[in-house]
C-alpha cells in the first residue's frame, strides 16, 4: 500500500496475535469490513516477539488453542503437553493461512495515534507509514504482555558485548557457546531460558532481585489418542472452560481449608499436585489465595522442594521467596530451573541489597563496587503489562481526552471492554477483565464473541455509537478493587499492579472474580440491552 492515503473500514483491529486474528475472522463472517494493523512482519503477537530460548506456554497445548472450529482442532496436531514458542507460532500461521486472513492485515506497520471525531462518530487511525485509516469501530487487540520493559540501570548503551531482551529476541536465534553470559531477572522468561542458556554458555551468572515461586511442568510428548479426544470435543470443552475460574479444565479444586487438615495430609495433597505439575497445585486447598496462614503452608512446601533440589544450601535459600504470598505473582512453570543451579558453570548473585549500579563496557558493577565481565547480557526484565501497549499510542476520545490522562491514576474500564469517554473503542482482554489470570485463549474468544455480537446488535438497530457509561465504569472499577482486596494478590509487588514499572500507578489491573462469573456478567449485560453502555444512532452530521 502507498502511504498518505485515507482508507475507510467498518473496523480497524490493532494487533495480529490470537485476539486480532479471531476478531478479524468473526467480523469478516458477520459482514463487517476490517483491517488489521500489525507492527511485526508476520502474525503471532506475543509468540512472534518472544523467541528467547525455552519459551513455551504455561497453559497445556490442548487447552491453549482456538475452540471455535472443530475442524481446525482436528487438523492441527500438538506434539507436547506444553507447546514451545516455535510450535505455537506455526499454529497461528496455520490459522492465518487456513482462513485466508493475511489479505486483510497490514504488516510492519505501527499505530502511532487514534483520534475520535465527535461529529462523525468515527476514529482516525494514524500509522508510522503515513497511513490514515478511518473506522466506526476501533478494536485494540494489542496484548497484555507486548511492551518489553528495559531495566532502569545506567550505562546500558556502554556495554561492548552482545545485549538481548527476552521480549525482543533476534529471529535468527543466539548461540551462547563458549561465552560468559549474564541473565538479569528471574521472572517467567528467565526461568524458562536459564536452563537452556546454561547448557550452552561457558559460564552463566544469574542476577536476582526477587526470587519467584516456580513449579515443574512435567512436560511430555502427547500421543495420538490424547490429541484426538480433545479435538473431537473441542466445542464442548471450551464451553465448559468458560464456566471455570481460570478458563482451565482439569484442575481439581479441593474445597477444604489448608488449616483444617493435618500437616501430614496437607503435605500429601501438595506432593500429589506437585507430581501432576503445572497449575495443579493452585487447587490444593480453598483458602490459599485468601488466608495468609493457609498460603504460608503452600509457600513453605515449595520452599522445601527448592531446598531438596538445589544442593548448595546458601543458593537454595536465596532462591526461596519470602516477602510475598505464594501465587500472588504469576506462578512460573519450569523445566529443570532449580536443578540448573547445581551446574558448576552457573552462579546466582542476589542484587536485593546490593543492586546493579551500572552496566560497564565489559560487564556490570554492583553498588558495593564488585565488577563482573561478560560477553553477553540478557535482560529478562519483563513487560509494561496490561496498559503499556495502549498508552504508547496517542489515543484520544471525546473532546480530545487523552487515554494517558484518563488513566493517569490507573486504568479504568467497564468490564475491561470499554472506557468511558472513548466511544466505539473496545479493548480485548483489557484491564478489568480476567485476562492474565486466565487461559488467554478462553478469555480472548469470550471477548471477541461478545464484541462481534454487540456490533451485530447495533447494526440491526441502526445504532452507530456505544460508550461505557461513567457510572457503570465507576461501579465496575470499585467491584474489581473490592474483589482483589478479598485476596492476598495486592500484597505482592507484581506486574499485576504495575509495580515493576517506576512511576506506574499501583492498581490491581486484572479481574480476579473468575472467568465463569465474569462471562456470566457480560452475558447478562448484553441480554439487558447492553446495560451500562450508552447507545445512540449515527450523528446527523455524518449521515
Amino acid at each position: 500500500m502507498t502511504s498518505n492515503q485515507s482508507l475507510e473500514f467498518d473496523s480497524i483491529i490493532v494487533g495480529a496475535g490470537f485476539a486480532g486474528l479471531y476478531q478479524l475472522l468473526r467480523l469478516r463472517r458477520a459482514g463487517f469490513s476490517a483491517r488489521v494493523i500489525e507492527a511485526g512482519d508476520n502474525v503471532g503477537g506475543t509468540w512472534y516477539w518472544n523467541r528467547y530460548p525455552g519459551a513455551r506456554c504455561d497453559i497445556e497445548s490442548l487447552q491453549y488453542q482456538y475452540g471455535f472450529d472443530p475442524d481446525l482442532a482436528r487438523e492441527w496436531r500438538w506434539t507436547e503437553r506444553y507447546a514451545t514458542q516455535p510450535e505455537i507460532l506455526r499454529y497461528i500461521e496455520f490459522v492465518a493461512d487456513r482462513y485466508d486472513l493475511r489479505r486483510d492485515i497490514q504488516f510492519s506497520t505501527r499505530v502511532t495515534a487514534a483520534h475520535y471525531d465527535d461529529a462523525s462518530a468515527r476514529w482516525t487511525v494514524h500509522t508510522d507509514r503515513g497511513d490514515a485509516y478511518t473506522c466506526r469501530w476501533l478494536i485494540m487487540a494489542t496484548g497484555c504482555l507486548s511492551v518489553p520493559k528495559t531495566p532502569e540501570v545506567p550505562g546500558i548503551d556502554a556495554f561492548e558485548g552482545e545485549s538481548y531482551h527476552t521480549g525482543a529476541w533476534p529471529h535468527e536465534g543466539v548461540d551462547f557457546t563458549g561465552k560468559r553470559v549474564a541473565v538479569i531477572g528471574t521472572g517467567s522468561s528467565a526461568i524458562q531460558s536459564i536452563p537452556i542458556i546454561a547448557r550452552q554458555a561457558e559460564h552463566l551468572t544469574v542476577f536476582q532481585r526477587t526470587p519467584n515461586f516456580s513449579v515443574p511442568a512435567h512436560n511430555y510428548l502427547l500421543d495420538e489418542s490424547q490429541w484426538q479426544e480433545v479435538a473431537a470435543r473441542i466445542a464442548e470443552l471450551r464451553a465448559e472452560a468458560r464456566t471455570t475460574s481460570a478458563g482451565i479444565l482439569g484442575i481439581e479444586l479441593n474445597d477444604v481449608s489448608a488449616l483444617a487438615v493435618s500437616e501430614e495430609e496437607r503435605r500429601r495433597e501438595f506432593e500429589r499436585r506437585w507430581a501432576i505439575g503445572g497449575f495443579a497445585i493452585g487447587g490444593a486447598f480453598n483458602d490459599v489465595a485468601i488466608n495468609l496462614d493457609a498460603n504460608e503452608t503452600a509457600a513453605e512446601f515449595v520452599r522445601s522442594k527448592i531446598r531438596e533440589i538445589v544442593q548448595d544450601p546458601e543458593t537454595a535459600e536465596a532462591l526461596c521467596p519470602r516477602d510475598y504470598p505464594f501465587g500472588t505473582k504469576r506462578l512460573c512453570v519450569d523445566i529443570a530451573y532449580y536443578e540448573t543451579f547445581n551446574r558448576p558453570n552457573v552462579k546466582l548473585v542476589s542484587i536485593r541489597d546490593n543492586p546493579i549500579a551500572e552496566i560497564t563496557p565489559k560487564g556490570l558493577r554492583l553498588q558495593d563496587g564488585t565488577e563482573f565481565e561478560f560477553d553477553a547480557i540478557v535482560y529478562a526484565t519483563g513487560f509494561d503489562a496490561m496498559t503499556g501497549a495502549l498508552l504508547r499510542i496517542d489515543i484520544r476520545g471525546r473532546n480530545g481526552l487523552a487515554l494517558r490522562d484518563k488513566w493517569e491514576h490507573g486504568p479504568r474500564t467497564y468490564l475491561g471492554l470499554q472506557v468511558a469517554g472513548f466511544p466505539n473503542m473496545f479493548t480485548i482482554t483489557g484491564p478489568g477483565s480476567p485476562s492474565v489470570l486466565s487461559n488467554m485463549l478462553v478469555s480472548i474468544e469470550q471477548h471477541v464473541d461478545w464484541v462481534t455480537d454487540c456490533l451485530e446488535y447495533l447494526r440491526e438497530r441502526d445504532l452507530a455509537v456505544i460508550e461505557a457509561a461513567p457510572a457503570a465504569e465507576d461501579a465496575w472499577v470499585d467491584h474489581v478493587n473490592q474483589v482483589a482486596d478479598l485476596t492476598l494478590y495486592p500484597r505482592a509487588n507484581s506486574w499485576y499492579i504495575g509495580a515493576n514499572v517506576p512511576g506506574k500507578p499501583r492498581v490491581f489491573m486484572p479481574y480476579i472474580g473468575g472467568v465463569g462469573l465474569y462471562a456470566q456478567k457480560c452475558a447478562e449485560v448484553a441480554a439487558n440491552g447492553y446495560e451500562g453502555f450508552l447507545l445512540s444512532p449515527e450523528p446527523a452530521l455524518s449521515r
